[in-house]
């Protein structure tokens, strides 16, 4: 079954700023230290790609159950405690995903030029009345031609000489986006009882996971010691 863009979207886009901080922190390297140079921009836009990276990287911990958590208790649970536990733990995070969409988007809002949400928690309309920063750029990273057309858009046709703070802060409305969807997932997941727990207790898998490889490594080194004497 051929899978959603949606299904691999965070791990594409997380490799390949993984592969670029390398390409431009391995750049800034050899200009500093062959060509006696640097590249200006170099260390701001690594800066930049890591939060991304981050920030991304957080739903799709979601997506995939990395996050640590500790399941002593669920794990002493009977099955219906137990999801009843993981559809509450579900909301909360839902809950908590939400409230950092509406937090993203309106401190990103006025970088594009658009209206933040009014009301202090919840959504409550757009403000009608706000202080536009579509101006601010960031301090190195120079702007690009394939972003020009965000001067007529958002700056009223002046031009920018640095990148303009709108793209490399657009992340964080859609990590929180993309956040919640996840969560929404898990969640649609309990409920249906494909799933039993929002995450699991790594350290402990990993501990048990060890501990039975050097059972095994002992059991068959005991093997051959017990084959050797027989011969």
């Amino acid at each position: 079954m051929q899978r959603h863009w949606l299904d691999h979207l965070e791990e594409t886009v997380i490799g390949a700023l993984l592969g670029l901080m390398t390409v431009v922190t391995f750049a800034n390297v050899i200009a500093r230290f062959v060509f006696n140079s640097n590249i200006l921009w170099a260390l701001e836009l690594t800066v930049f790609m890591f939060g991304w990276l981050v920030l991304l990287g957080a739903s799709y911990a979601v997506k995939i159950h990395a996050h640590l958590g500790v399941d002593v208790i669920v794990n002493a649970l009977p099955v219906g405690p137990r999801r009843t536990l993981a559809l509450i733990s579900v909301a909360c995070c839902l809950i908590f995903a939400a409230l950092m969409v509406k937090g993203a988007y309106d401190y990103w809002a006025v970088f594009a030029d658009l209206p933040p949400t009014a009301g202090r928690w919840f959504p409550l309309g757009f403000e009608d009345r706000f202080r536009s920063q579509s101006f601010y750029e960031v301090q190195d990273v120079p702007m690009i031609a394939p972003l020009r057309f965000l001067e007529d858009l958002i700056n009223y046709g002046d031009s920018y000489e640095k990148l303009p703070k709108v793209v490399p802060y657009f992340v964080l409305p859609i990590s929180m986006l993309l956040l919640l969807f996840r969560f929404g997932q898990a969640a649609v997941a309990i409920w249906t009882g494909k799933m039993d727990r929002l995450v699991a207790s790594h350290e402990v898998e990993e501990d048990l996971e060890q501990m039975q490889a050097n059972q095994n490594e002992t059991k068959l080194a005991t093997t051959k010691k017990a084959a050797g004497e027989q011969n």
